[in-house]
């Protein structure tokens, strides 16, 4: 690291500030060599930049963490156990509405422990950024990357078809420890979500009808998630964990949306059974499922029955929903119901 490269010094310098306060120019003079003089002109350029804050020109008046606030440590997984370092290294230098607090702490446990139990991995590096508008968390691990695990649990090459299971949820490797509702939650607390593994990378947008949509991948081992929460949001964890029930007023996970337009692309619409039979995959394991049209203007005969009709005949405890339907889609959905119906 340079001594005075910025970005690496920005990871430490608030936990630095509200630890040695008065003294901070003298950590910093240890820490990287300086004379004092070079410290105070390092000191200064981070003040001018927002990451401290300096009240007075006394000899001794203490820094403080600024607008801006990072911490970023590295841990290795071996017997790892992720609240403490929420409580130890991350939670005391940050300054957070109390409900983006609870869900920031929610989103570190649940990423951390992930990286724990299903990496494989050896080491894990997370990183907590506040700016004036947001609260942005990176966890990366140097393990096999999510994608390849769920080939090797599910038997799916296919990193979109991967990632259209996990954006259903209550997917988990081990089922005796983990309910698969982790990393389905998280991504619901955030205003954006990225998830990067094995040269793929995918994007949840809140905002955004279409959920889940691939993005530029970062070029690493492992996987990396990526996470920002508008710091003026009045989404609570409560109402998060509650959505997703039926009447929403309830922890349980009863509903789920497909996010179809994950399956198709340039050259590949949907028209086949084997299509539809890949969405209805563990759909048996919730009460109602929105299947997501947006995006697509066309969908196959064969591919509507079997999901509207053939699966739902099966399934008669699953409600199944289109939303985000084009006129055709609709169309198309409402003869095979009607077929349906005449030989119910």
């Amino acid at each position: 690291m340079a001594k005075h490269d910025l970005p690496a010094i920005t990871q430490w310098i608030t936990a630095a500030a509200r630890e040695h306060g008065e003294r901070l120019p003298e950590h910093v003079m240890e820490r990287l060599g300086l004379s004092r003089r070079s410290a105070l002109a390092l000191l200064n350029k981070l003040v001018g930049a927002q990451w401290l804050v300096r009240d007075g020109k006394r000899r001794k008046t203490p820094y403080r963490p600024g607008a801006l606030k990072q911490v970023v440590q590295r841990y290795a997984l071996d017997g790892l156990q992720e609240d403490l370092p929420w409580q130890r290294d991350f939670a005391l230098h940050f300054e957070l509405p109390a409900n983006v607090a609870r869900m920031a702490q929610h989103a570190f446990s649940e990423l951390l422990n992930n990286a724990i139990d299903h990496s494989g991995g050896s080491q894990v590096t997370v990183s907590l950024r506040q700016t004036a508008m947001h609260l942005q968390l990176l966890v990366s691990d140097d393990g096999c990357g999510v994608f390849n695990r769920i080939q090797q649990n599910f038997d799916i090459a296919d990193p979109t078809l991967a990632m259209l299971e996990l954006s259903k949820g209550k997917l988990t490797s081990s089922p005796d420890a983990h309910s698969g509702h982790g990393l389905f939650f998280t991504s619901r607390l955030a205003d954006v979500f990225d998830l990067h593994a094995n040269r793929r990378a995918f994007q949840y947008r809140g905002w955004d009808r279409r959920s889940w949509h691939t993005t530029k991948a970062m070029p690493r081992d492992g996987t990396s998630i990526y996470l920002a929460v508008n710091l003026d949001t009045e989404r609570t964890l409560d109402s998060v964990l509650k959505a997703h029930s039926m009447k929403g007023d309830r922890y349980t996970f009863e509903t789920t949306s497909v996010p179809l337009q994950l399956m198709t692309g340039l050259h590949t619409g949907l028209e086949s059974r084997a299509q539809a039979k890949r969405v209805a995959s563990r759909l048996q394991r919730f009460r109602r499922a929105e299947i997501d049209f947006s995006g697509i203007q066309d969908v196959g005969h064969g591919f509507a029955d079997e999901l509207f009709r053939v699966f739902s005949r099966q399934n008669a405890g699953v409600e199944i929903v289109p939303v985000g339907m084009a006129p055709r889609v609709a169309a198309m959905i409402a003869s095979v119901r009607e077929a349906a119906a005449e030989t119910a």
